[in-house]
């Protein structure tokens, strides 16, 4: 495929040294409109819209034009402000000293940048000591506290910087922020960060849920959003807890070194992390962070890099600030898609095919700004360190409960696990030993040749397999019903209400009245029952496509569920095809396995579900509670193809095989894979072989591409 070309892209799409003028002013206005967006978002309503990584990405995008084209820099650059403005609904109180952001690096080259010119713009020669602090940077809201005689009067929030948002009654709630100091300067601002540990959020959510009021999605926007509660009261039920990691105003100074004026905070009373070291060299910065990274998901709470800062608070002065960021201090960031973490366990979870899935189960760390606990290991053969044809991935390394891993989670997919760190293997690790037995109702779990997966063999009688039936049973695409979703599938089948589909549509008869009802449980009400039953009673009448995609039927998904409705028509003749088909051979399988798009594994699935006994009486039970609706026919019933069965062969000169298929199906033929004695027509062009041949010894009508086109009208 050819590469589009530069400038045919959008100013948006092109690397910024391929735009031109125009097209960096109009770039410019496009970042500093979606950049202030998010940051309102994340500032204000402390719901982010977008994730760190595609955020730092932005302003890091907007630097470099910037940096490319100075003259264009707008009165409203991102690169001028920090956060938001204050939220309405609290006072504003403007900060004596304006609270900065940091600048950020995400190589390690940046931070040997940012080294280098400290240096630079110091004077100093490579052999001149510079000590950095390095300590963990805490993910979550900045909060100014001004002590004045050792009381603290008020707090705020960082807000844009020059003006935040007036909570110091919230902040008198949270138990980390001393009310009093002794020894203190008299005007003493400290500045750090309230947070949420990992803990203390799951019990919110927890608390949140049960409510039936809106959970967050990570301990930063729980924080964020109980800080900033109109009602102190609420901020006072909340679990908030508070680091201090920097100074503003001072009456007096706290120490020489940045080092020593935190140790002297957590003197006077307040909680400092116990991370914070003092580094040397840069390779002592570096080392911090790893060690930092390593220990990140032990911490019980979210951290998202390290703050380096000199640790000379009289270089720090010479230093000074940027627009918005001080030159002696930067934020080294862990990579927003990637976590280490410890596997605690491995879970076996049972699908609706039989399909036992391991899942890791994860000491919490947060990723790409969400919670992860739990991780897909895919099946025996990744867990054992080889792929499906027995080759070595991550050089063979097993994984083990216990392990180390590394997890990532790009956008909105499924965390996964990339790698095992073996040098923090514990030595009584074992090798994870896969089940061969279902671990929910005890029957043999089978590996089938060629078959990544292990699959149970219970059936119906294993209960996650039904419950997971259930609930693909009422998803959107199948019957779609609405108020039974798959918390009240689970609850119903606890508790035996349903136990197979059929049961769905005798749940009326059987518990709207009574003594056992419906509307008595708890959850449900008698106006809630009396919708569901009336949604129950609006499914009976159902499309063949999606009867035959809520049966749930491995291999056959939505798409094949519609060619199977439109290529049979009617309920009755699918099943007449499927009780008459055969496996091991026969004109009836041939039929099925000529259907296009069909073939022998799906057609296997199909027909094993309709030949298994017990399977096959539920199937037949569910369909006796409903009216089924006919697929509609394509074509006109006049059509010179319709009801025929084509089969096309060779190459076509004047369309792809995909058009004449569409054309035929469109026309209302059926288009079958190959010949058989029920082909009606062969349609042969360039280089057609044994299809037509094969056409030729059954007697089948054999005709060229010229007279295809005159046969439907083509030309």
């Amino acid at each position: 495929m050819a590469t589009r070309r530069d400038d045919a892209k959008s100013p948006q799409e092109k690397p910024v040294e391929a735009l031109g003028e125009a097209e960096a002013r109009s770039e410019l206005a496009r970042l500093a409109e979606v950049i202030a967006r998010a940051d309102t978002a994340y500032h204000q309503a402390d719901a982010p819209e977008i994730t760190d990584a595609e955020y730092d990405a932005l302003k890091r995008r907007n630097a470099a034009i910037e940096a490319r084209f100075a003259h264009l820099k707008r009165a409203d650059s991102p690169s001028e402000r920090v956060g938001a403005r204050p939220a309405e609904g609290f006072g504003k109180i403007r900060h004596e000293q304006r609270m900065m952001s940091l600048g950020n690096a995400f190589e390690t080259a940046d931070v040997v940048d940012f080294v280098a010119q400290i240096r630079r713009y110091l004077g100093m020669a490579e052999s001149d000591p510079l000590g950095f602090t390095a300590e963990p940077k805490i993910d979550g809201l900045s909060l100014s506290l001004l002590y004045e005689e050792g009381r603290l009067t008020q707090a705020a929030t960082r807000g844009d910087g020059e003006v935040g948002e007036n909570v110091t009654a919230n902040a008198r709630t949270i138990a980390d922020i001393p009310q009093r100091l002794s020894g203190a300067p008299q005007r003493l601002e400290v500045r750090g960060e309230v947070y949420m540990s990992h803990d203390d959020f799951a019990e919110l959510n927890a608390r949140q849920s049960a409510l039936g009021e809106r959970t967050f999605a990570n301990p930063r926007n729980a924080a964020a959003g109980s800080l900033r509660q109109l009602d102190p009261a609420i901020t006072r039920a909340r679990p908030l807890r508070f680091f201090a990691y920097a100074w503003g105003v001072l009456s007096a100074p706290l120490a020489e070194t940045q080092y020593n004026a935190i140790a002297r905070l957590g003197a006077l009373g307040f909680q400092v992390n116990p991370l914070m070291r003092r580094c040397a060299t840069l390779d002592e910065m570096l080392d911090a962070y790893r060690e930092i990274e390593q220990r990140r998901a032990t911490l019980g709470y979210d951290i998202d890099g390290v703050v380096y800062k000199v640790d000379d608070l009289a270089l720090q002065a010479r230093l000074g600030y940027r627009s918005t960021t001080p030159r002696w201090a930067i934020a080294h960031k862990f990579p927003a898609e990637l976590a280490w973490t410890r596997l605690e366990r491995i879970d076996i979870q049972v699908g609706r095919t039989g399909a036992l899935s391991p899942v890791a189960r994860l000491t919490p760390v947060t990723v790409g700004g969400v919670v992860v606990s739990n991780a897909t290991l895919h099946n025996e053969d990744y867990i054992a360190g080889r792929d499906a044809r027995g080759e070595p991935i991550r050089e063979g390394r097993d994984i083990r409960a216990g392990d180390w891993v590394q997890v990532y989670r790009a956008g909105d997919v499924i965390p996964k696990i990339r790698d095992v760190d073996l040098s923090r293997r514990p030595p009584d690790a074992e090798p994870y030993r896969f089940p061969d037995t279902c671990p929910e109702c005890g029957s043999a779990a089978i590996r089938e040749e060629g078959d990544a997966v292990r699959r149970c063999t219970g059936g119906l009688v294993c209960p996650a397999q039904a419950v997971e039936k259930l609930k693909h049973f009422v998803s959107r695409a199948a019957f779609d019903i609405e108020g039974l979703g798959a918390k009240q599938i689970e609850s119903l089948y606890r508790d035996g209400w349903i136990r197979e589909p059929a049961d769905i549509f005798t749940l009326q008869e059987r518990f709207g009245a009574g003594p056992r009802q419906l509307k008595n449980r708890e959850g449900w009400g008698e106006k809630s029952a009396a919708n569901l039953f009336a949604a129950i009673e609006e499914k009976r009448r159902i499309p063949l496509r999606r009867l035959i995609f809520a049966l749930g039927i491995r291999h056959v998904g939505e798409s094949a569920a519609q060619l199977l409705a439109q290529h049979f028509g009617t309920w009755e003749a699918l099943s007449e095809a499927l009780d008459a088909a055969d496996p091991e051979g026969g004109e009836a399988w041939e039929r099925l396995t000529a259907i296009d798009g069909v073939g022998p594994v799906m057609a296997r699935a199909l027909v094993t579900a309709f030949h298994q006994e017990a399977e096959r009486a539920s199937i037949e039970r569910l369909v006796s509670h409903l009216e089924i609706e006919p697929a509609e026919r394509l074509g006109a019933p006049d059509s010179p193809i319709a009801g025929k069965t084509i089969v096309f062969t060779g190459t076509l000169e004047r369309m792809t095989r995909a058009e004449a298929k569409a054309r035929a199906e469109a026309l209302g033929a059926k288009v079958s894979g190959s010949v058989s004695a029920r082909t009606d027509l062969v349609v042969a062009g360039e280089g057609a072989g044994s299809k037509a041949a094969k056409a030729g010894e059954l007697g089948v009508e054999v005709i060229d591409e010229a007279a295809w086109h005159d046969l439907v009208g083509a030309g």
